[in-house]
């Protein structure tokens, strides 16, 4: 009988999951209303937009997850947790990709670069956006807080990304818009992983039942201190050692064509360190 309850228990919150990526769906369309979801994923077969919508989907599970994860406290308030949290998420996560486009990537027109150019490097970023909020929001939320720390720890976790593009940008010597905005794939999924990890290591920081503000912000500034000064450290590694005798930049930007499994170990590199911190910390 307790087995039997037990899956039963599992379909109500699996058809709940499924409901709110339904939601997701639907949200993501009226933030993006030029946007025909449709025609661009079949009839255009658009692969910067299917990789920022795909991007957009595993952020959405992240956020989803937050509301779920952790001790049932009974399946009424579970599902009262589940659709309250679950929609905050996502108009969060939508609002995310909005910031996104106006201040990390503010240089050139988003949809410009994702919808007519096709440009799948502006593509991978949004989608890395998308996954590093939906981290963020897995901490934020996750933790024992209230929908008001969820909101002041994304509106932090925000500011946090835009922190990171602008350290990105410094301990590289290319101005990643630019070479972006040239459709060079290679730098975007270079700093598509520096948002990732950065993303980690705050839900890292968050994913504590919350006891006060101080703890909470010195968990936030240790943590994504350690990460943001672990950035240089990991493109020296990389050059040293996991693409010895060749150099990361000439690999990403002077040649003909950017080696885009160059830019796979540089991003693998910064989230694989990302989760190292958070193993030793």
């Amino acid at each position: 009988m307790e087995v039997l309850d037990t899956a039963l228990s599992t379909l109500v919150y699996l058809a709940s999951c499924f409901f709110l990526f339904f939601i997701g769906k639907v949200v993501y369309q009226l933030f993006h209303r030029k946007i025909n979801v449709k025609d661009e994923l079949v009839e255009k077969d658009n692969l910067a937009f299917a990789v920022a919508h795909t991007g957009y989907f595993v952020g959405l599970l992240l956020a989803i997850g937050s509301a779920i994860i952790g001790p049932s406290m009974g399946m009424q308030q579970d599902l009262i947790d589940i659709f309250v949290y679950g929609l905050l998420a996502i108009i969060l996560l939508n609002l995310s990709i909005f910031i996104n486009d106006k201040l990390i990537l503010r240089k050139f027109s988003v949809y410009k670069e994702i919808v007519e150019d096709r440009n799948v490097g502006t593509g991978v970023i949004e989608g890395a956006n998308s996954v590093a909020t939906g981290l963020i929001l897995l901490g934020a939320i996750s933790g024992d807080g209230s929908i008001l720390t969820a909101l002041i720890f994304w509106a932090i976790g925000q500011v946090l990304l835009l922190v990171t593009e602008l350290m990105y940008n410094l301990i590289t010597p290319y101005d990643i818009h630019e070479h972006i905005e040239k459709d060079n794939v290679a730098v975007g999924i270079g700093f598509a992983g520096a948002m990732i990890s950065i993303g980690n290591v705050i839900r890292f920081a968050l994913m504590h039942d919350f006891v006060s503000w101080e703890d909470s912000m010195i968990n936030i500034a240790i943590n994504v201190g350690i990460g943001l000064l672990f950035l240089p450290l990991v493109r020296i590694l990389t050059d040293k050692i996991l693409l010895p005798g060749q150099k990361l930049t000439d690999e990403i930007i002077n040649q003909e064509h950017p080696n885009h499994g160059a830019a796979l170990i540089e991003a693998f590199a910064y989230i694989g360190g990302s989760v190292l911190i958070t193993w030793t910390l």
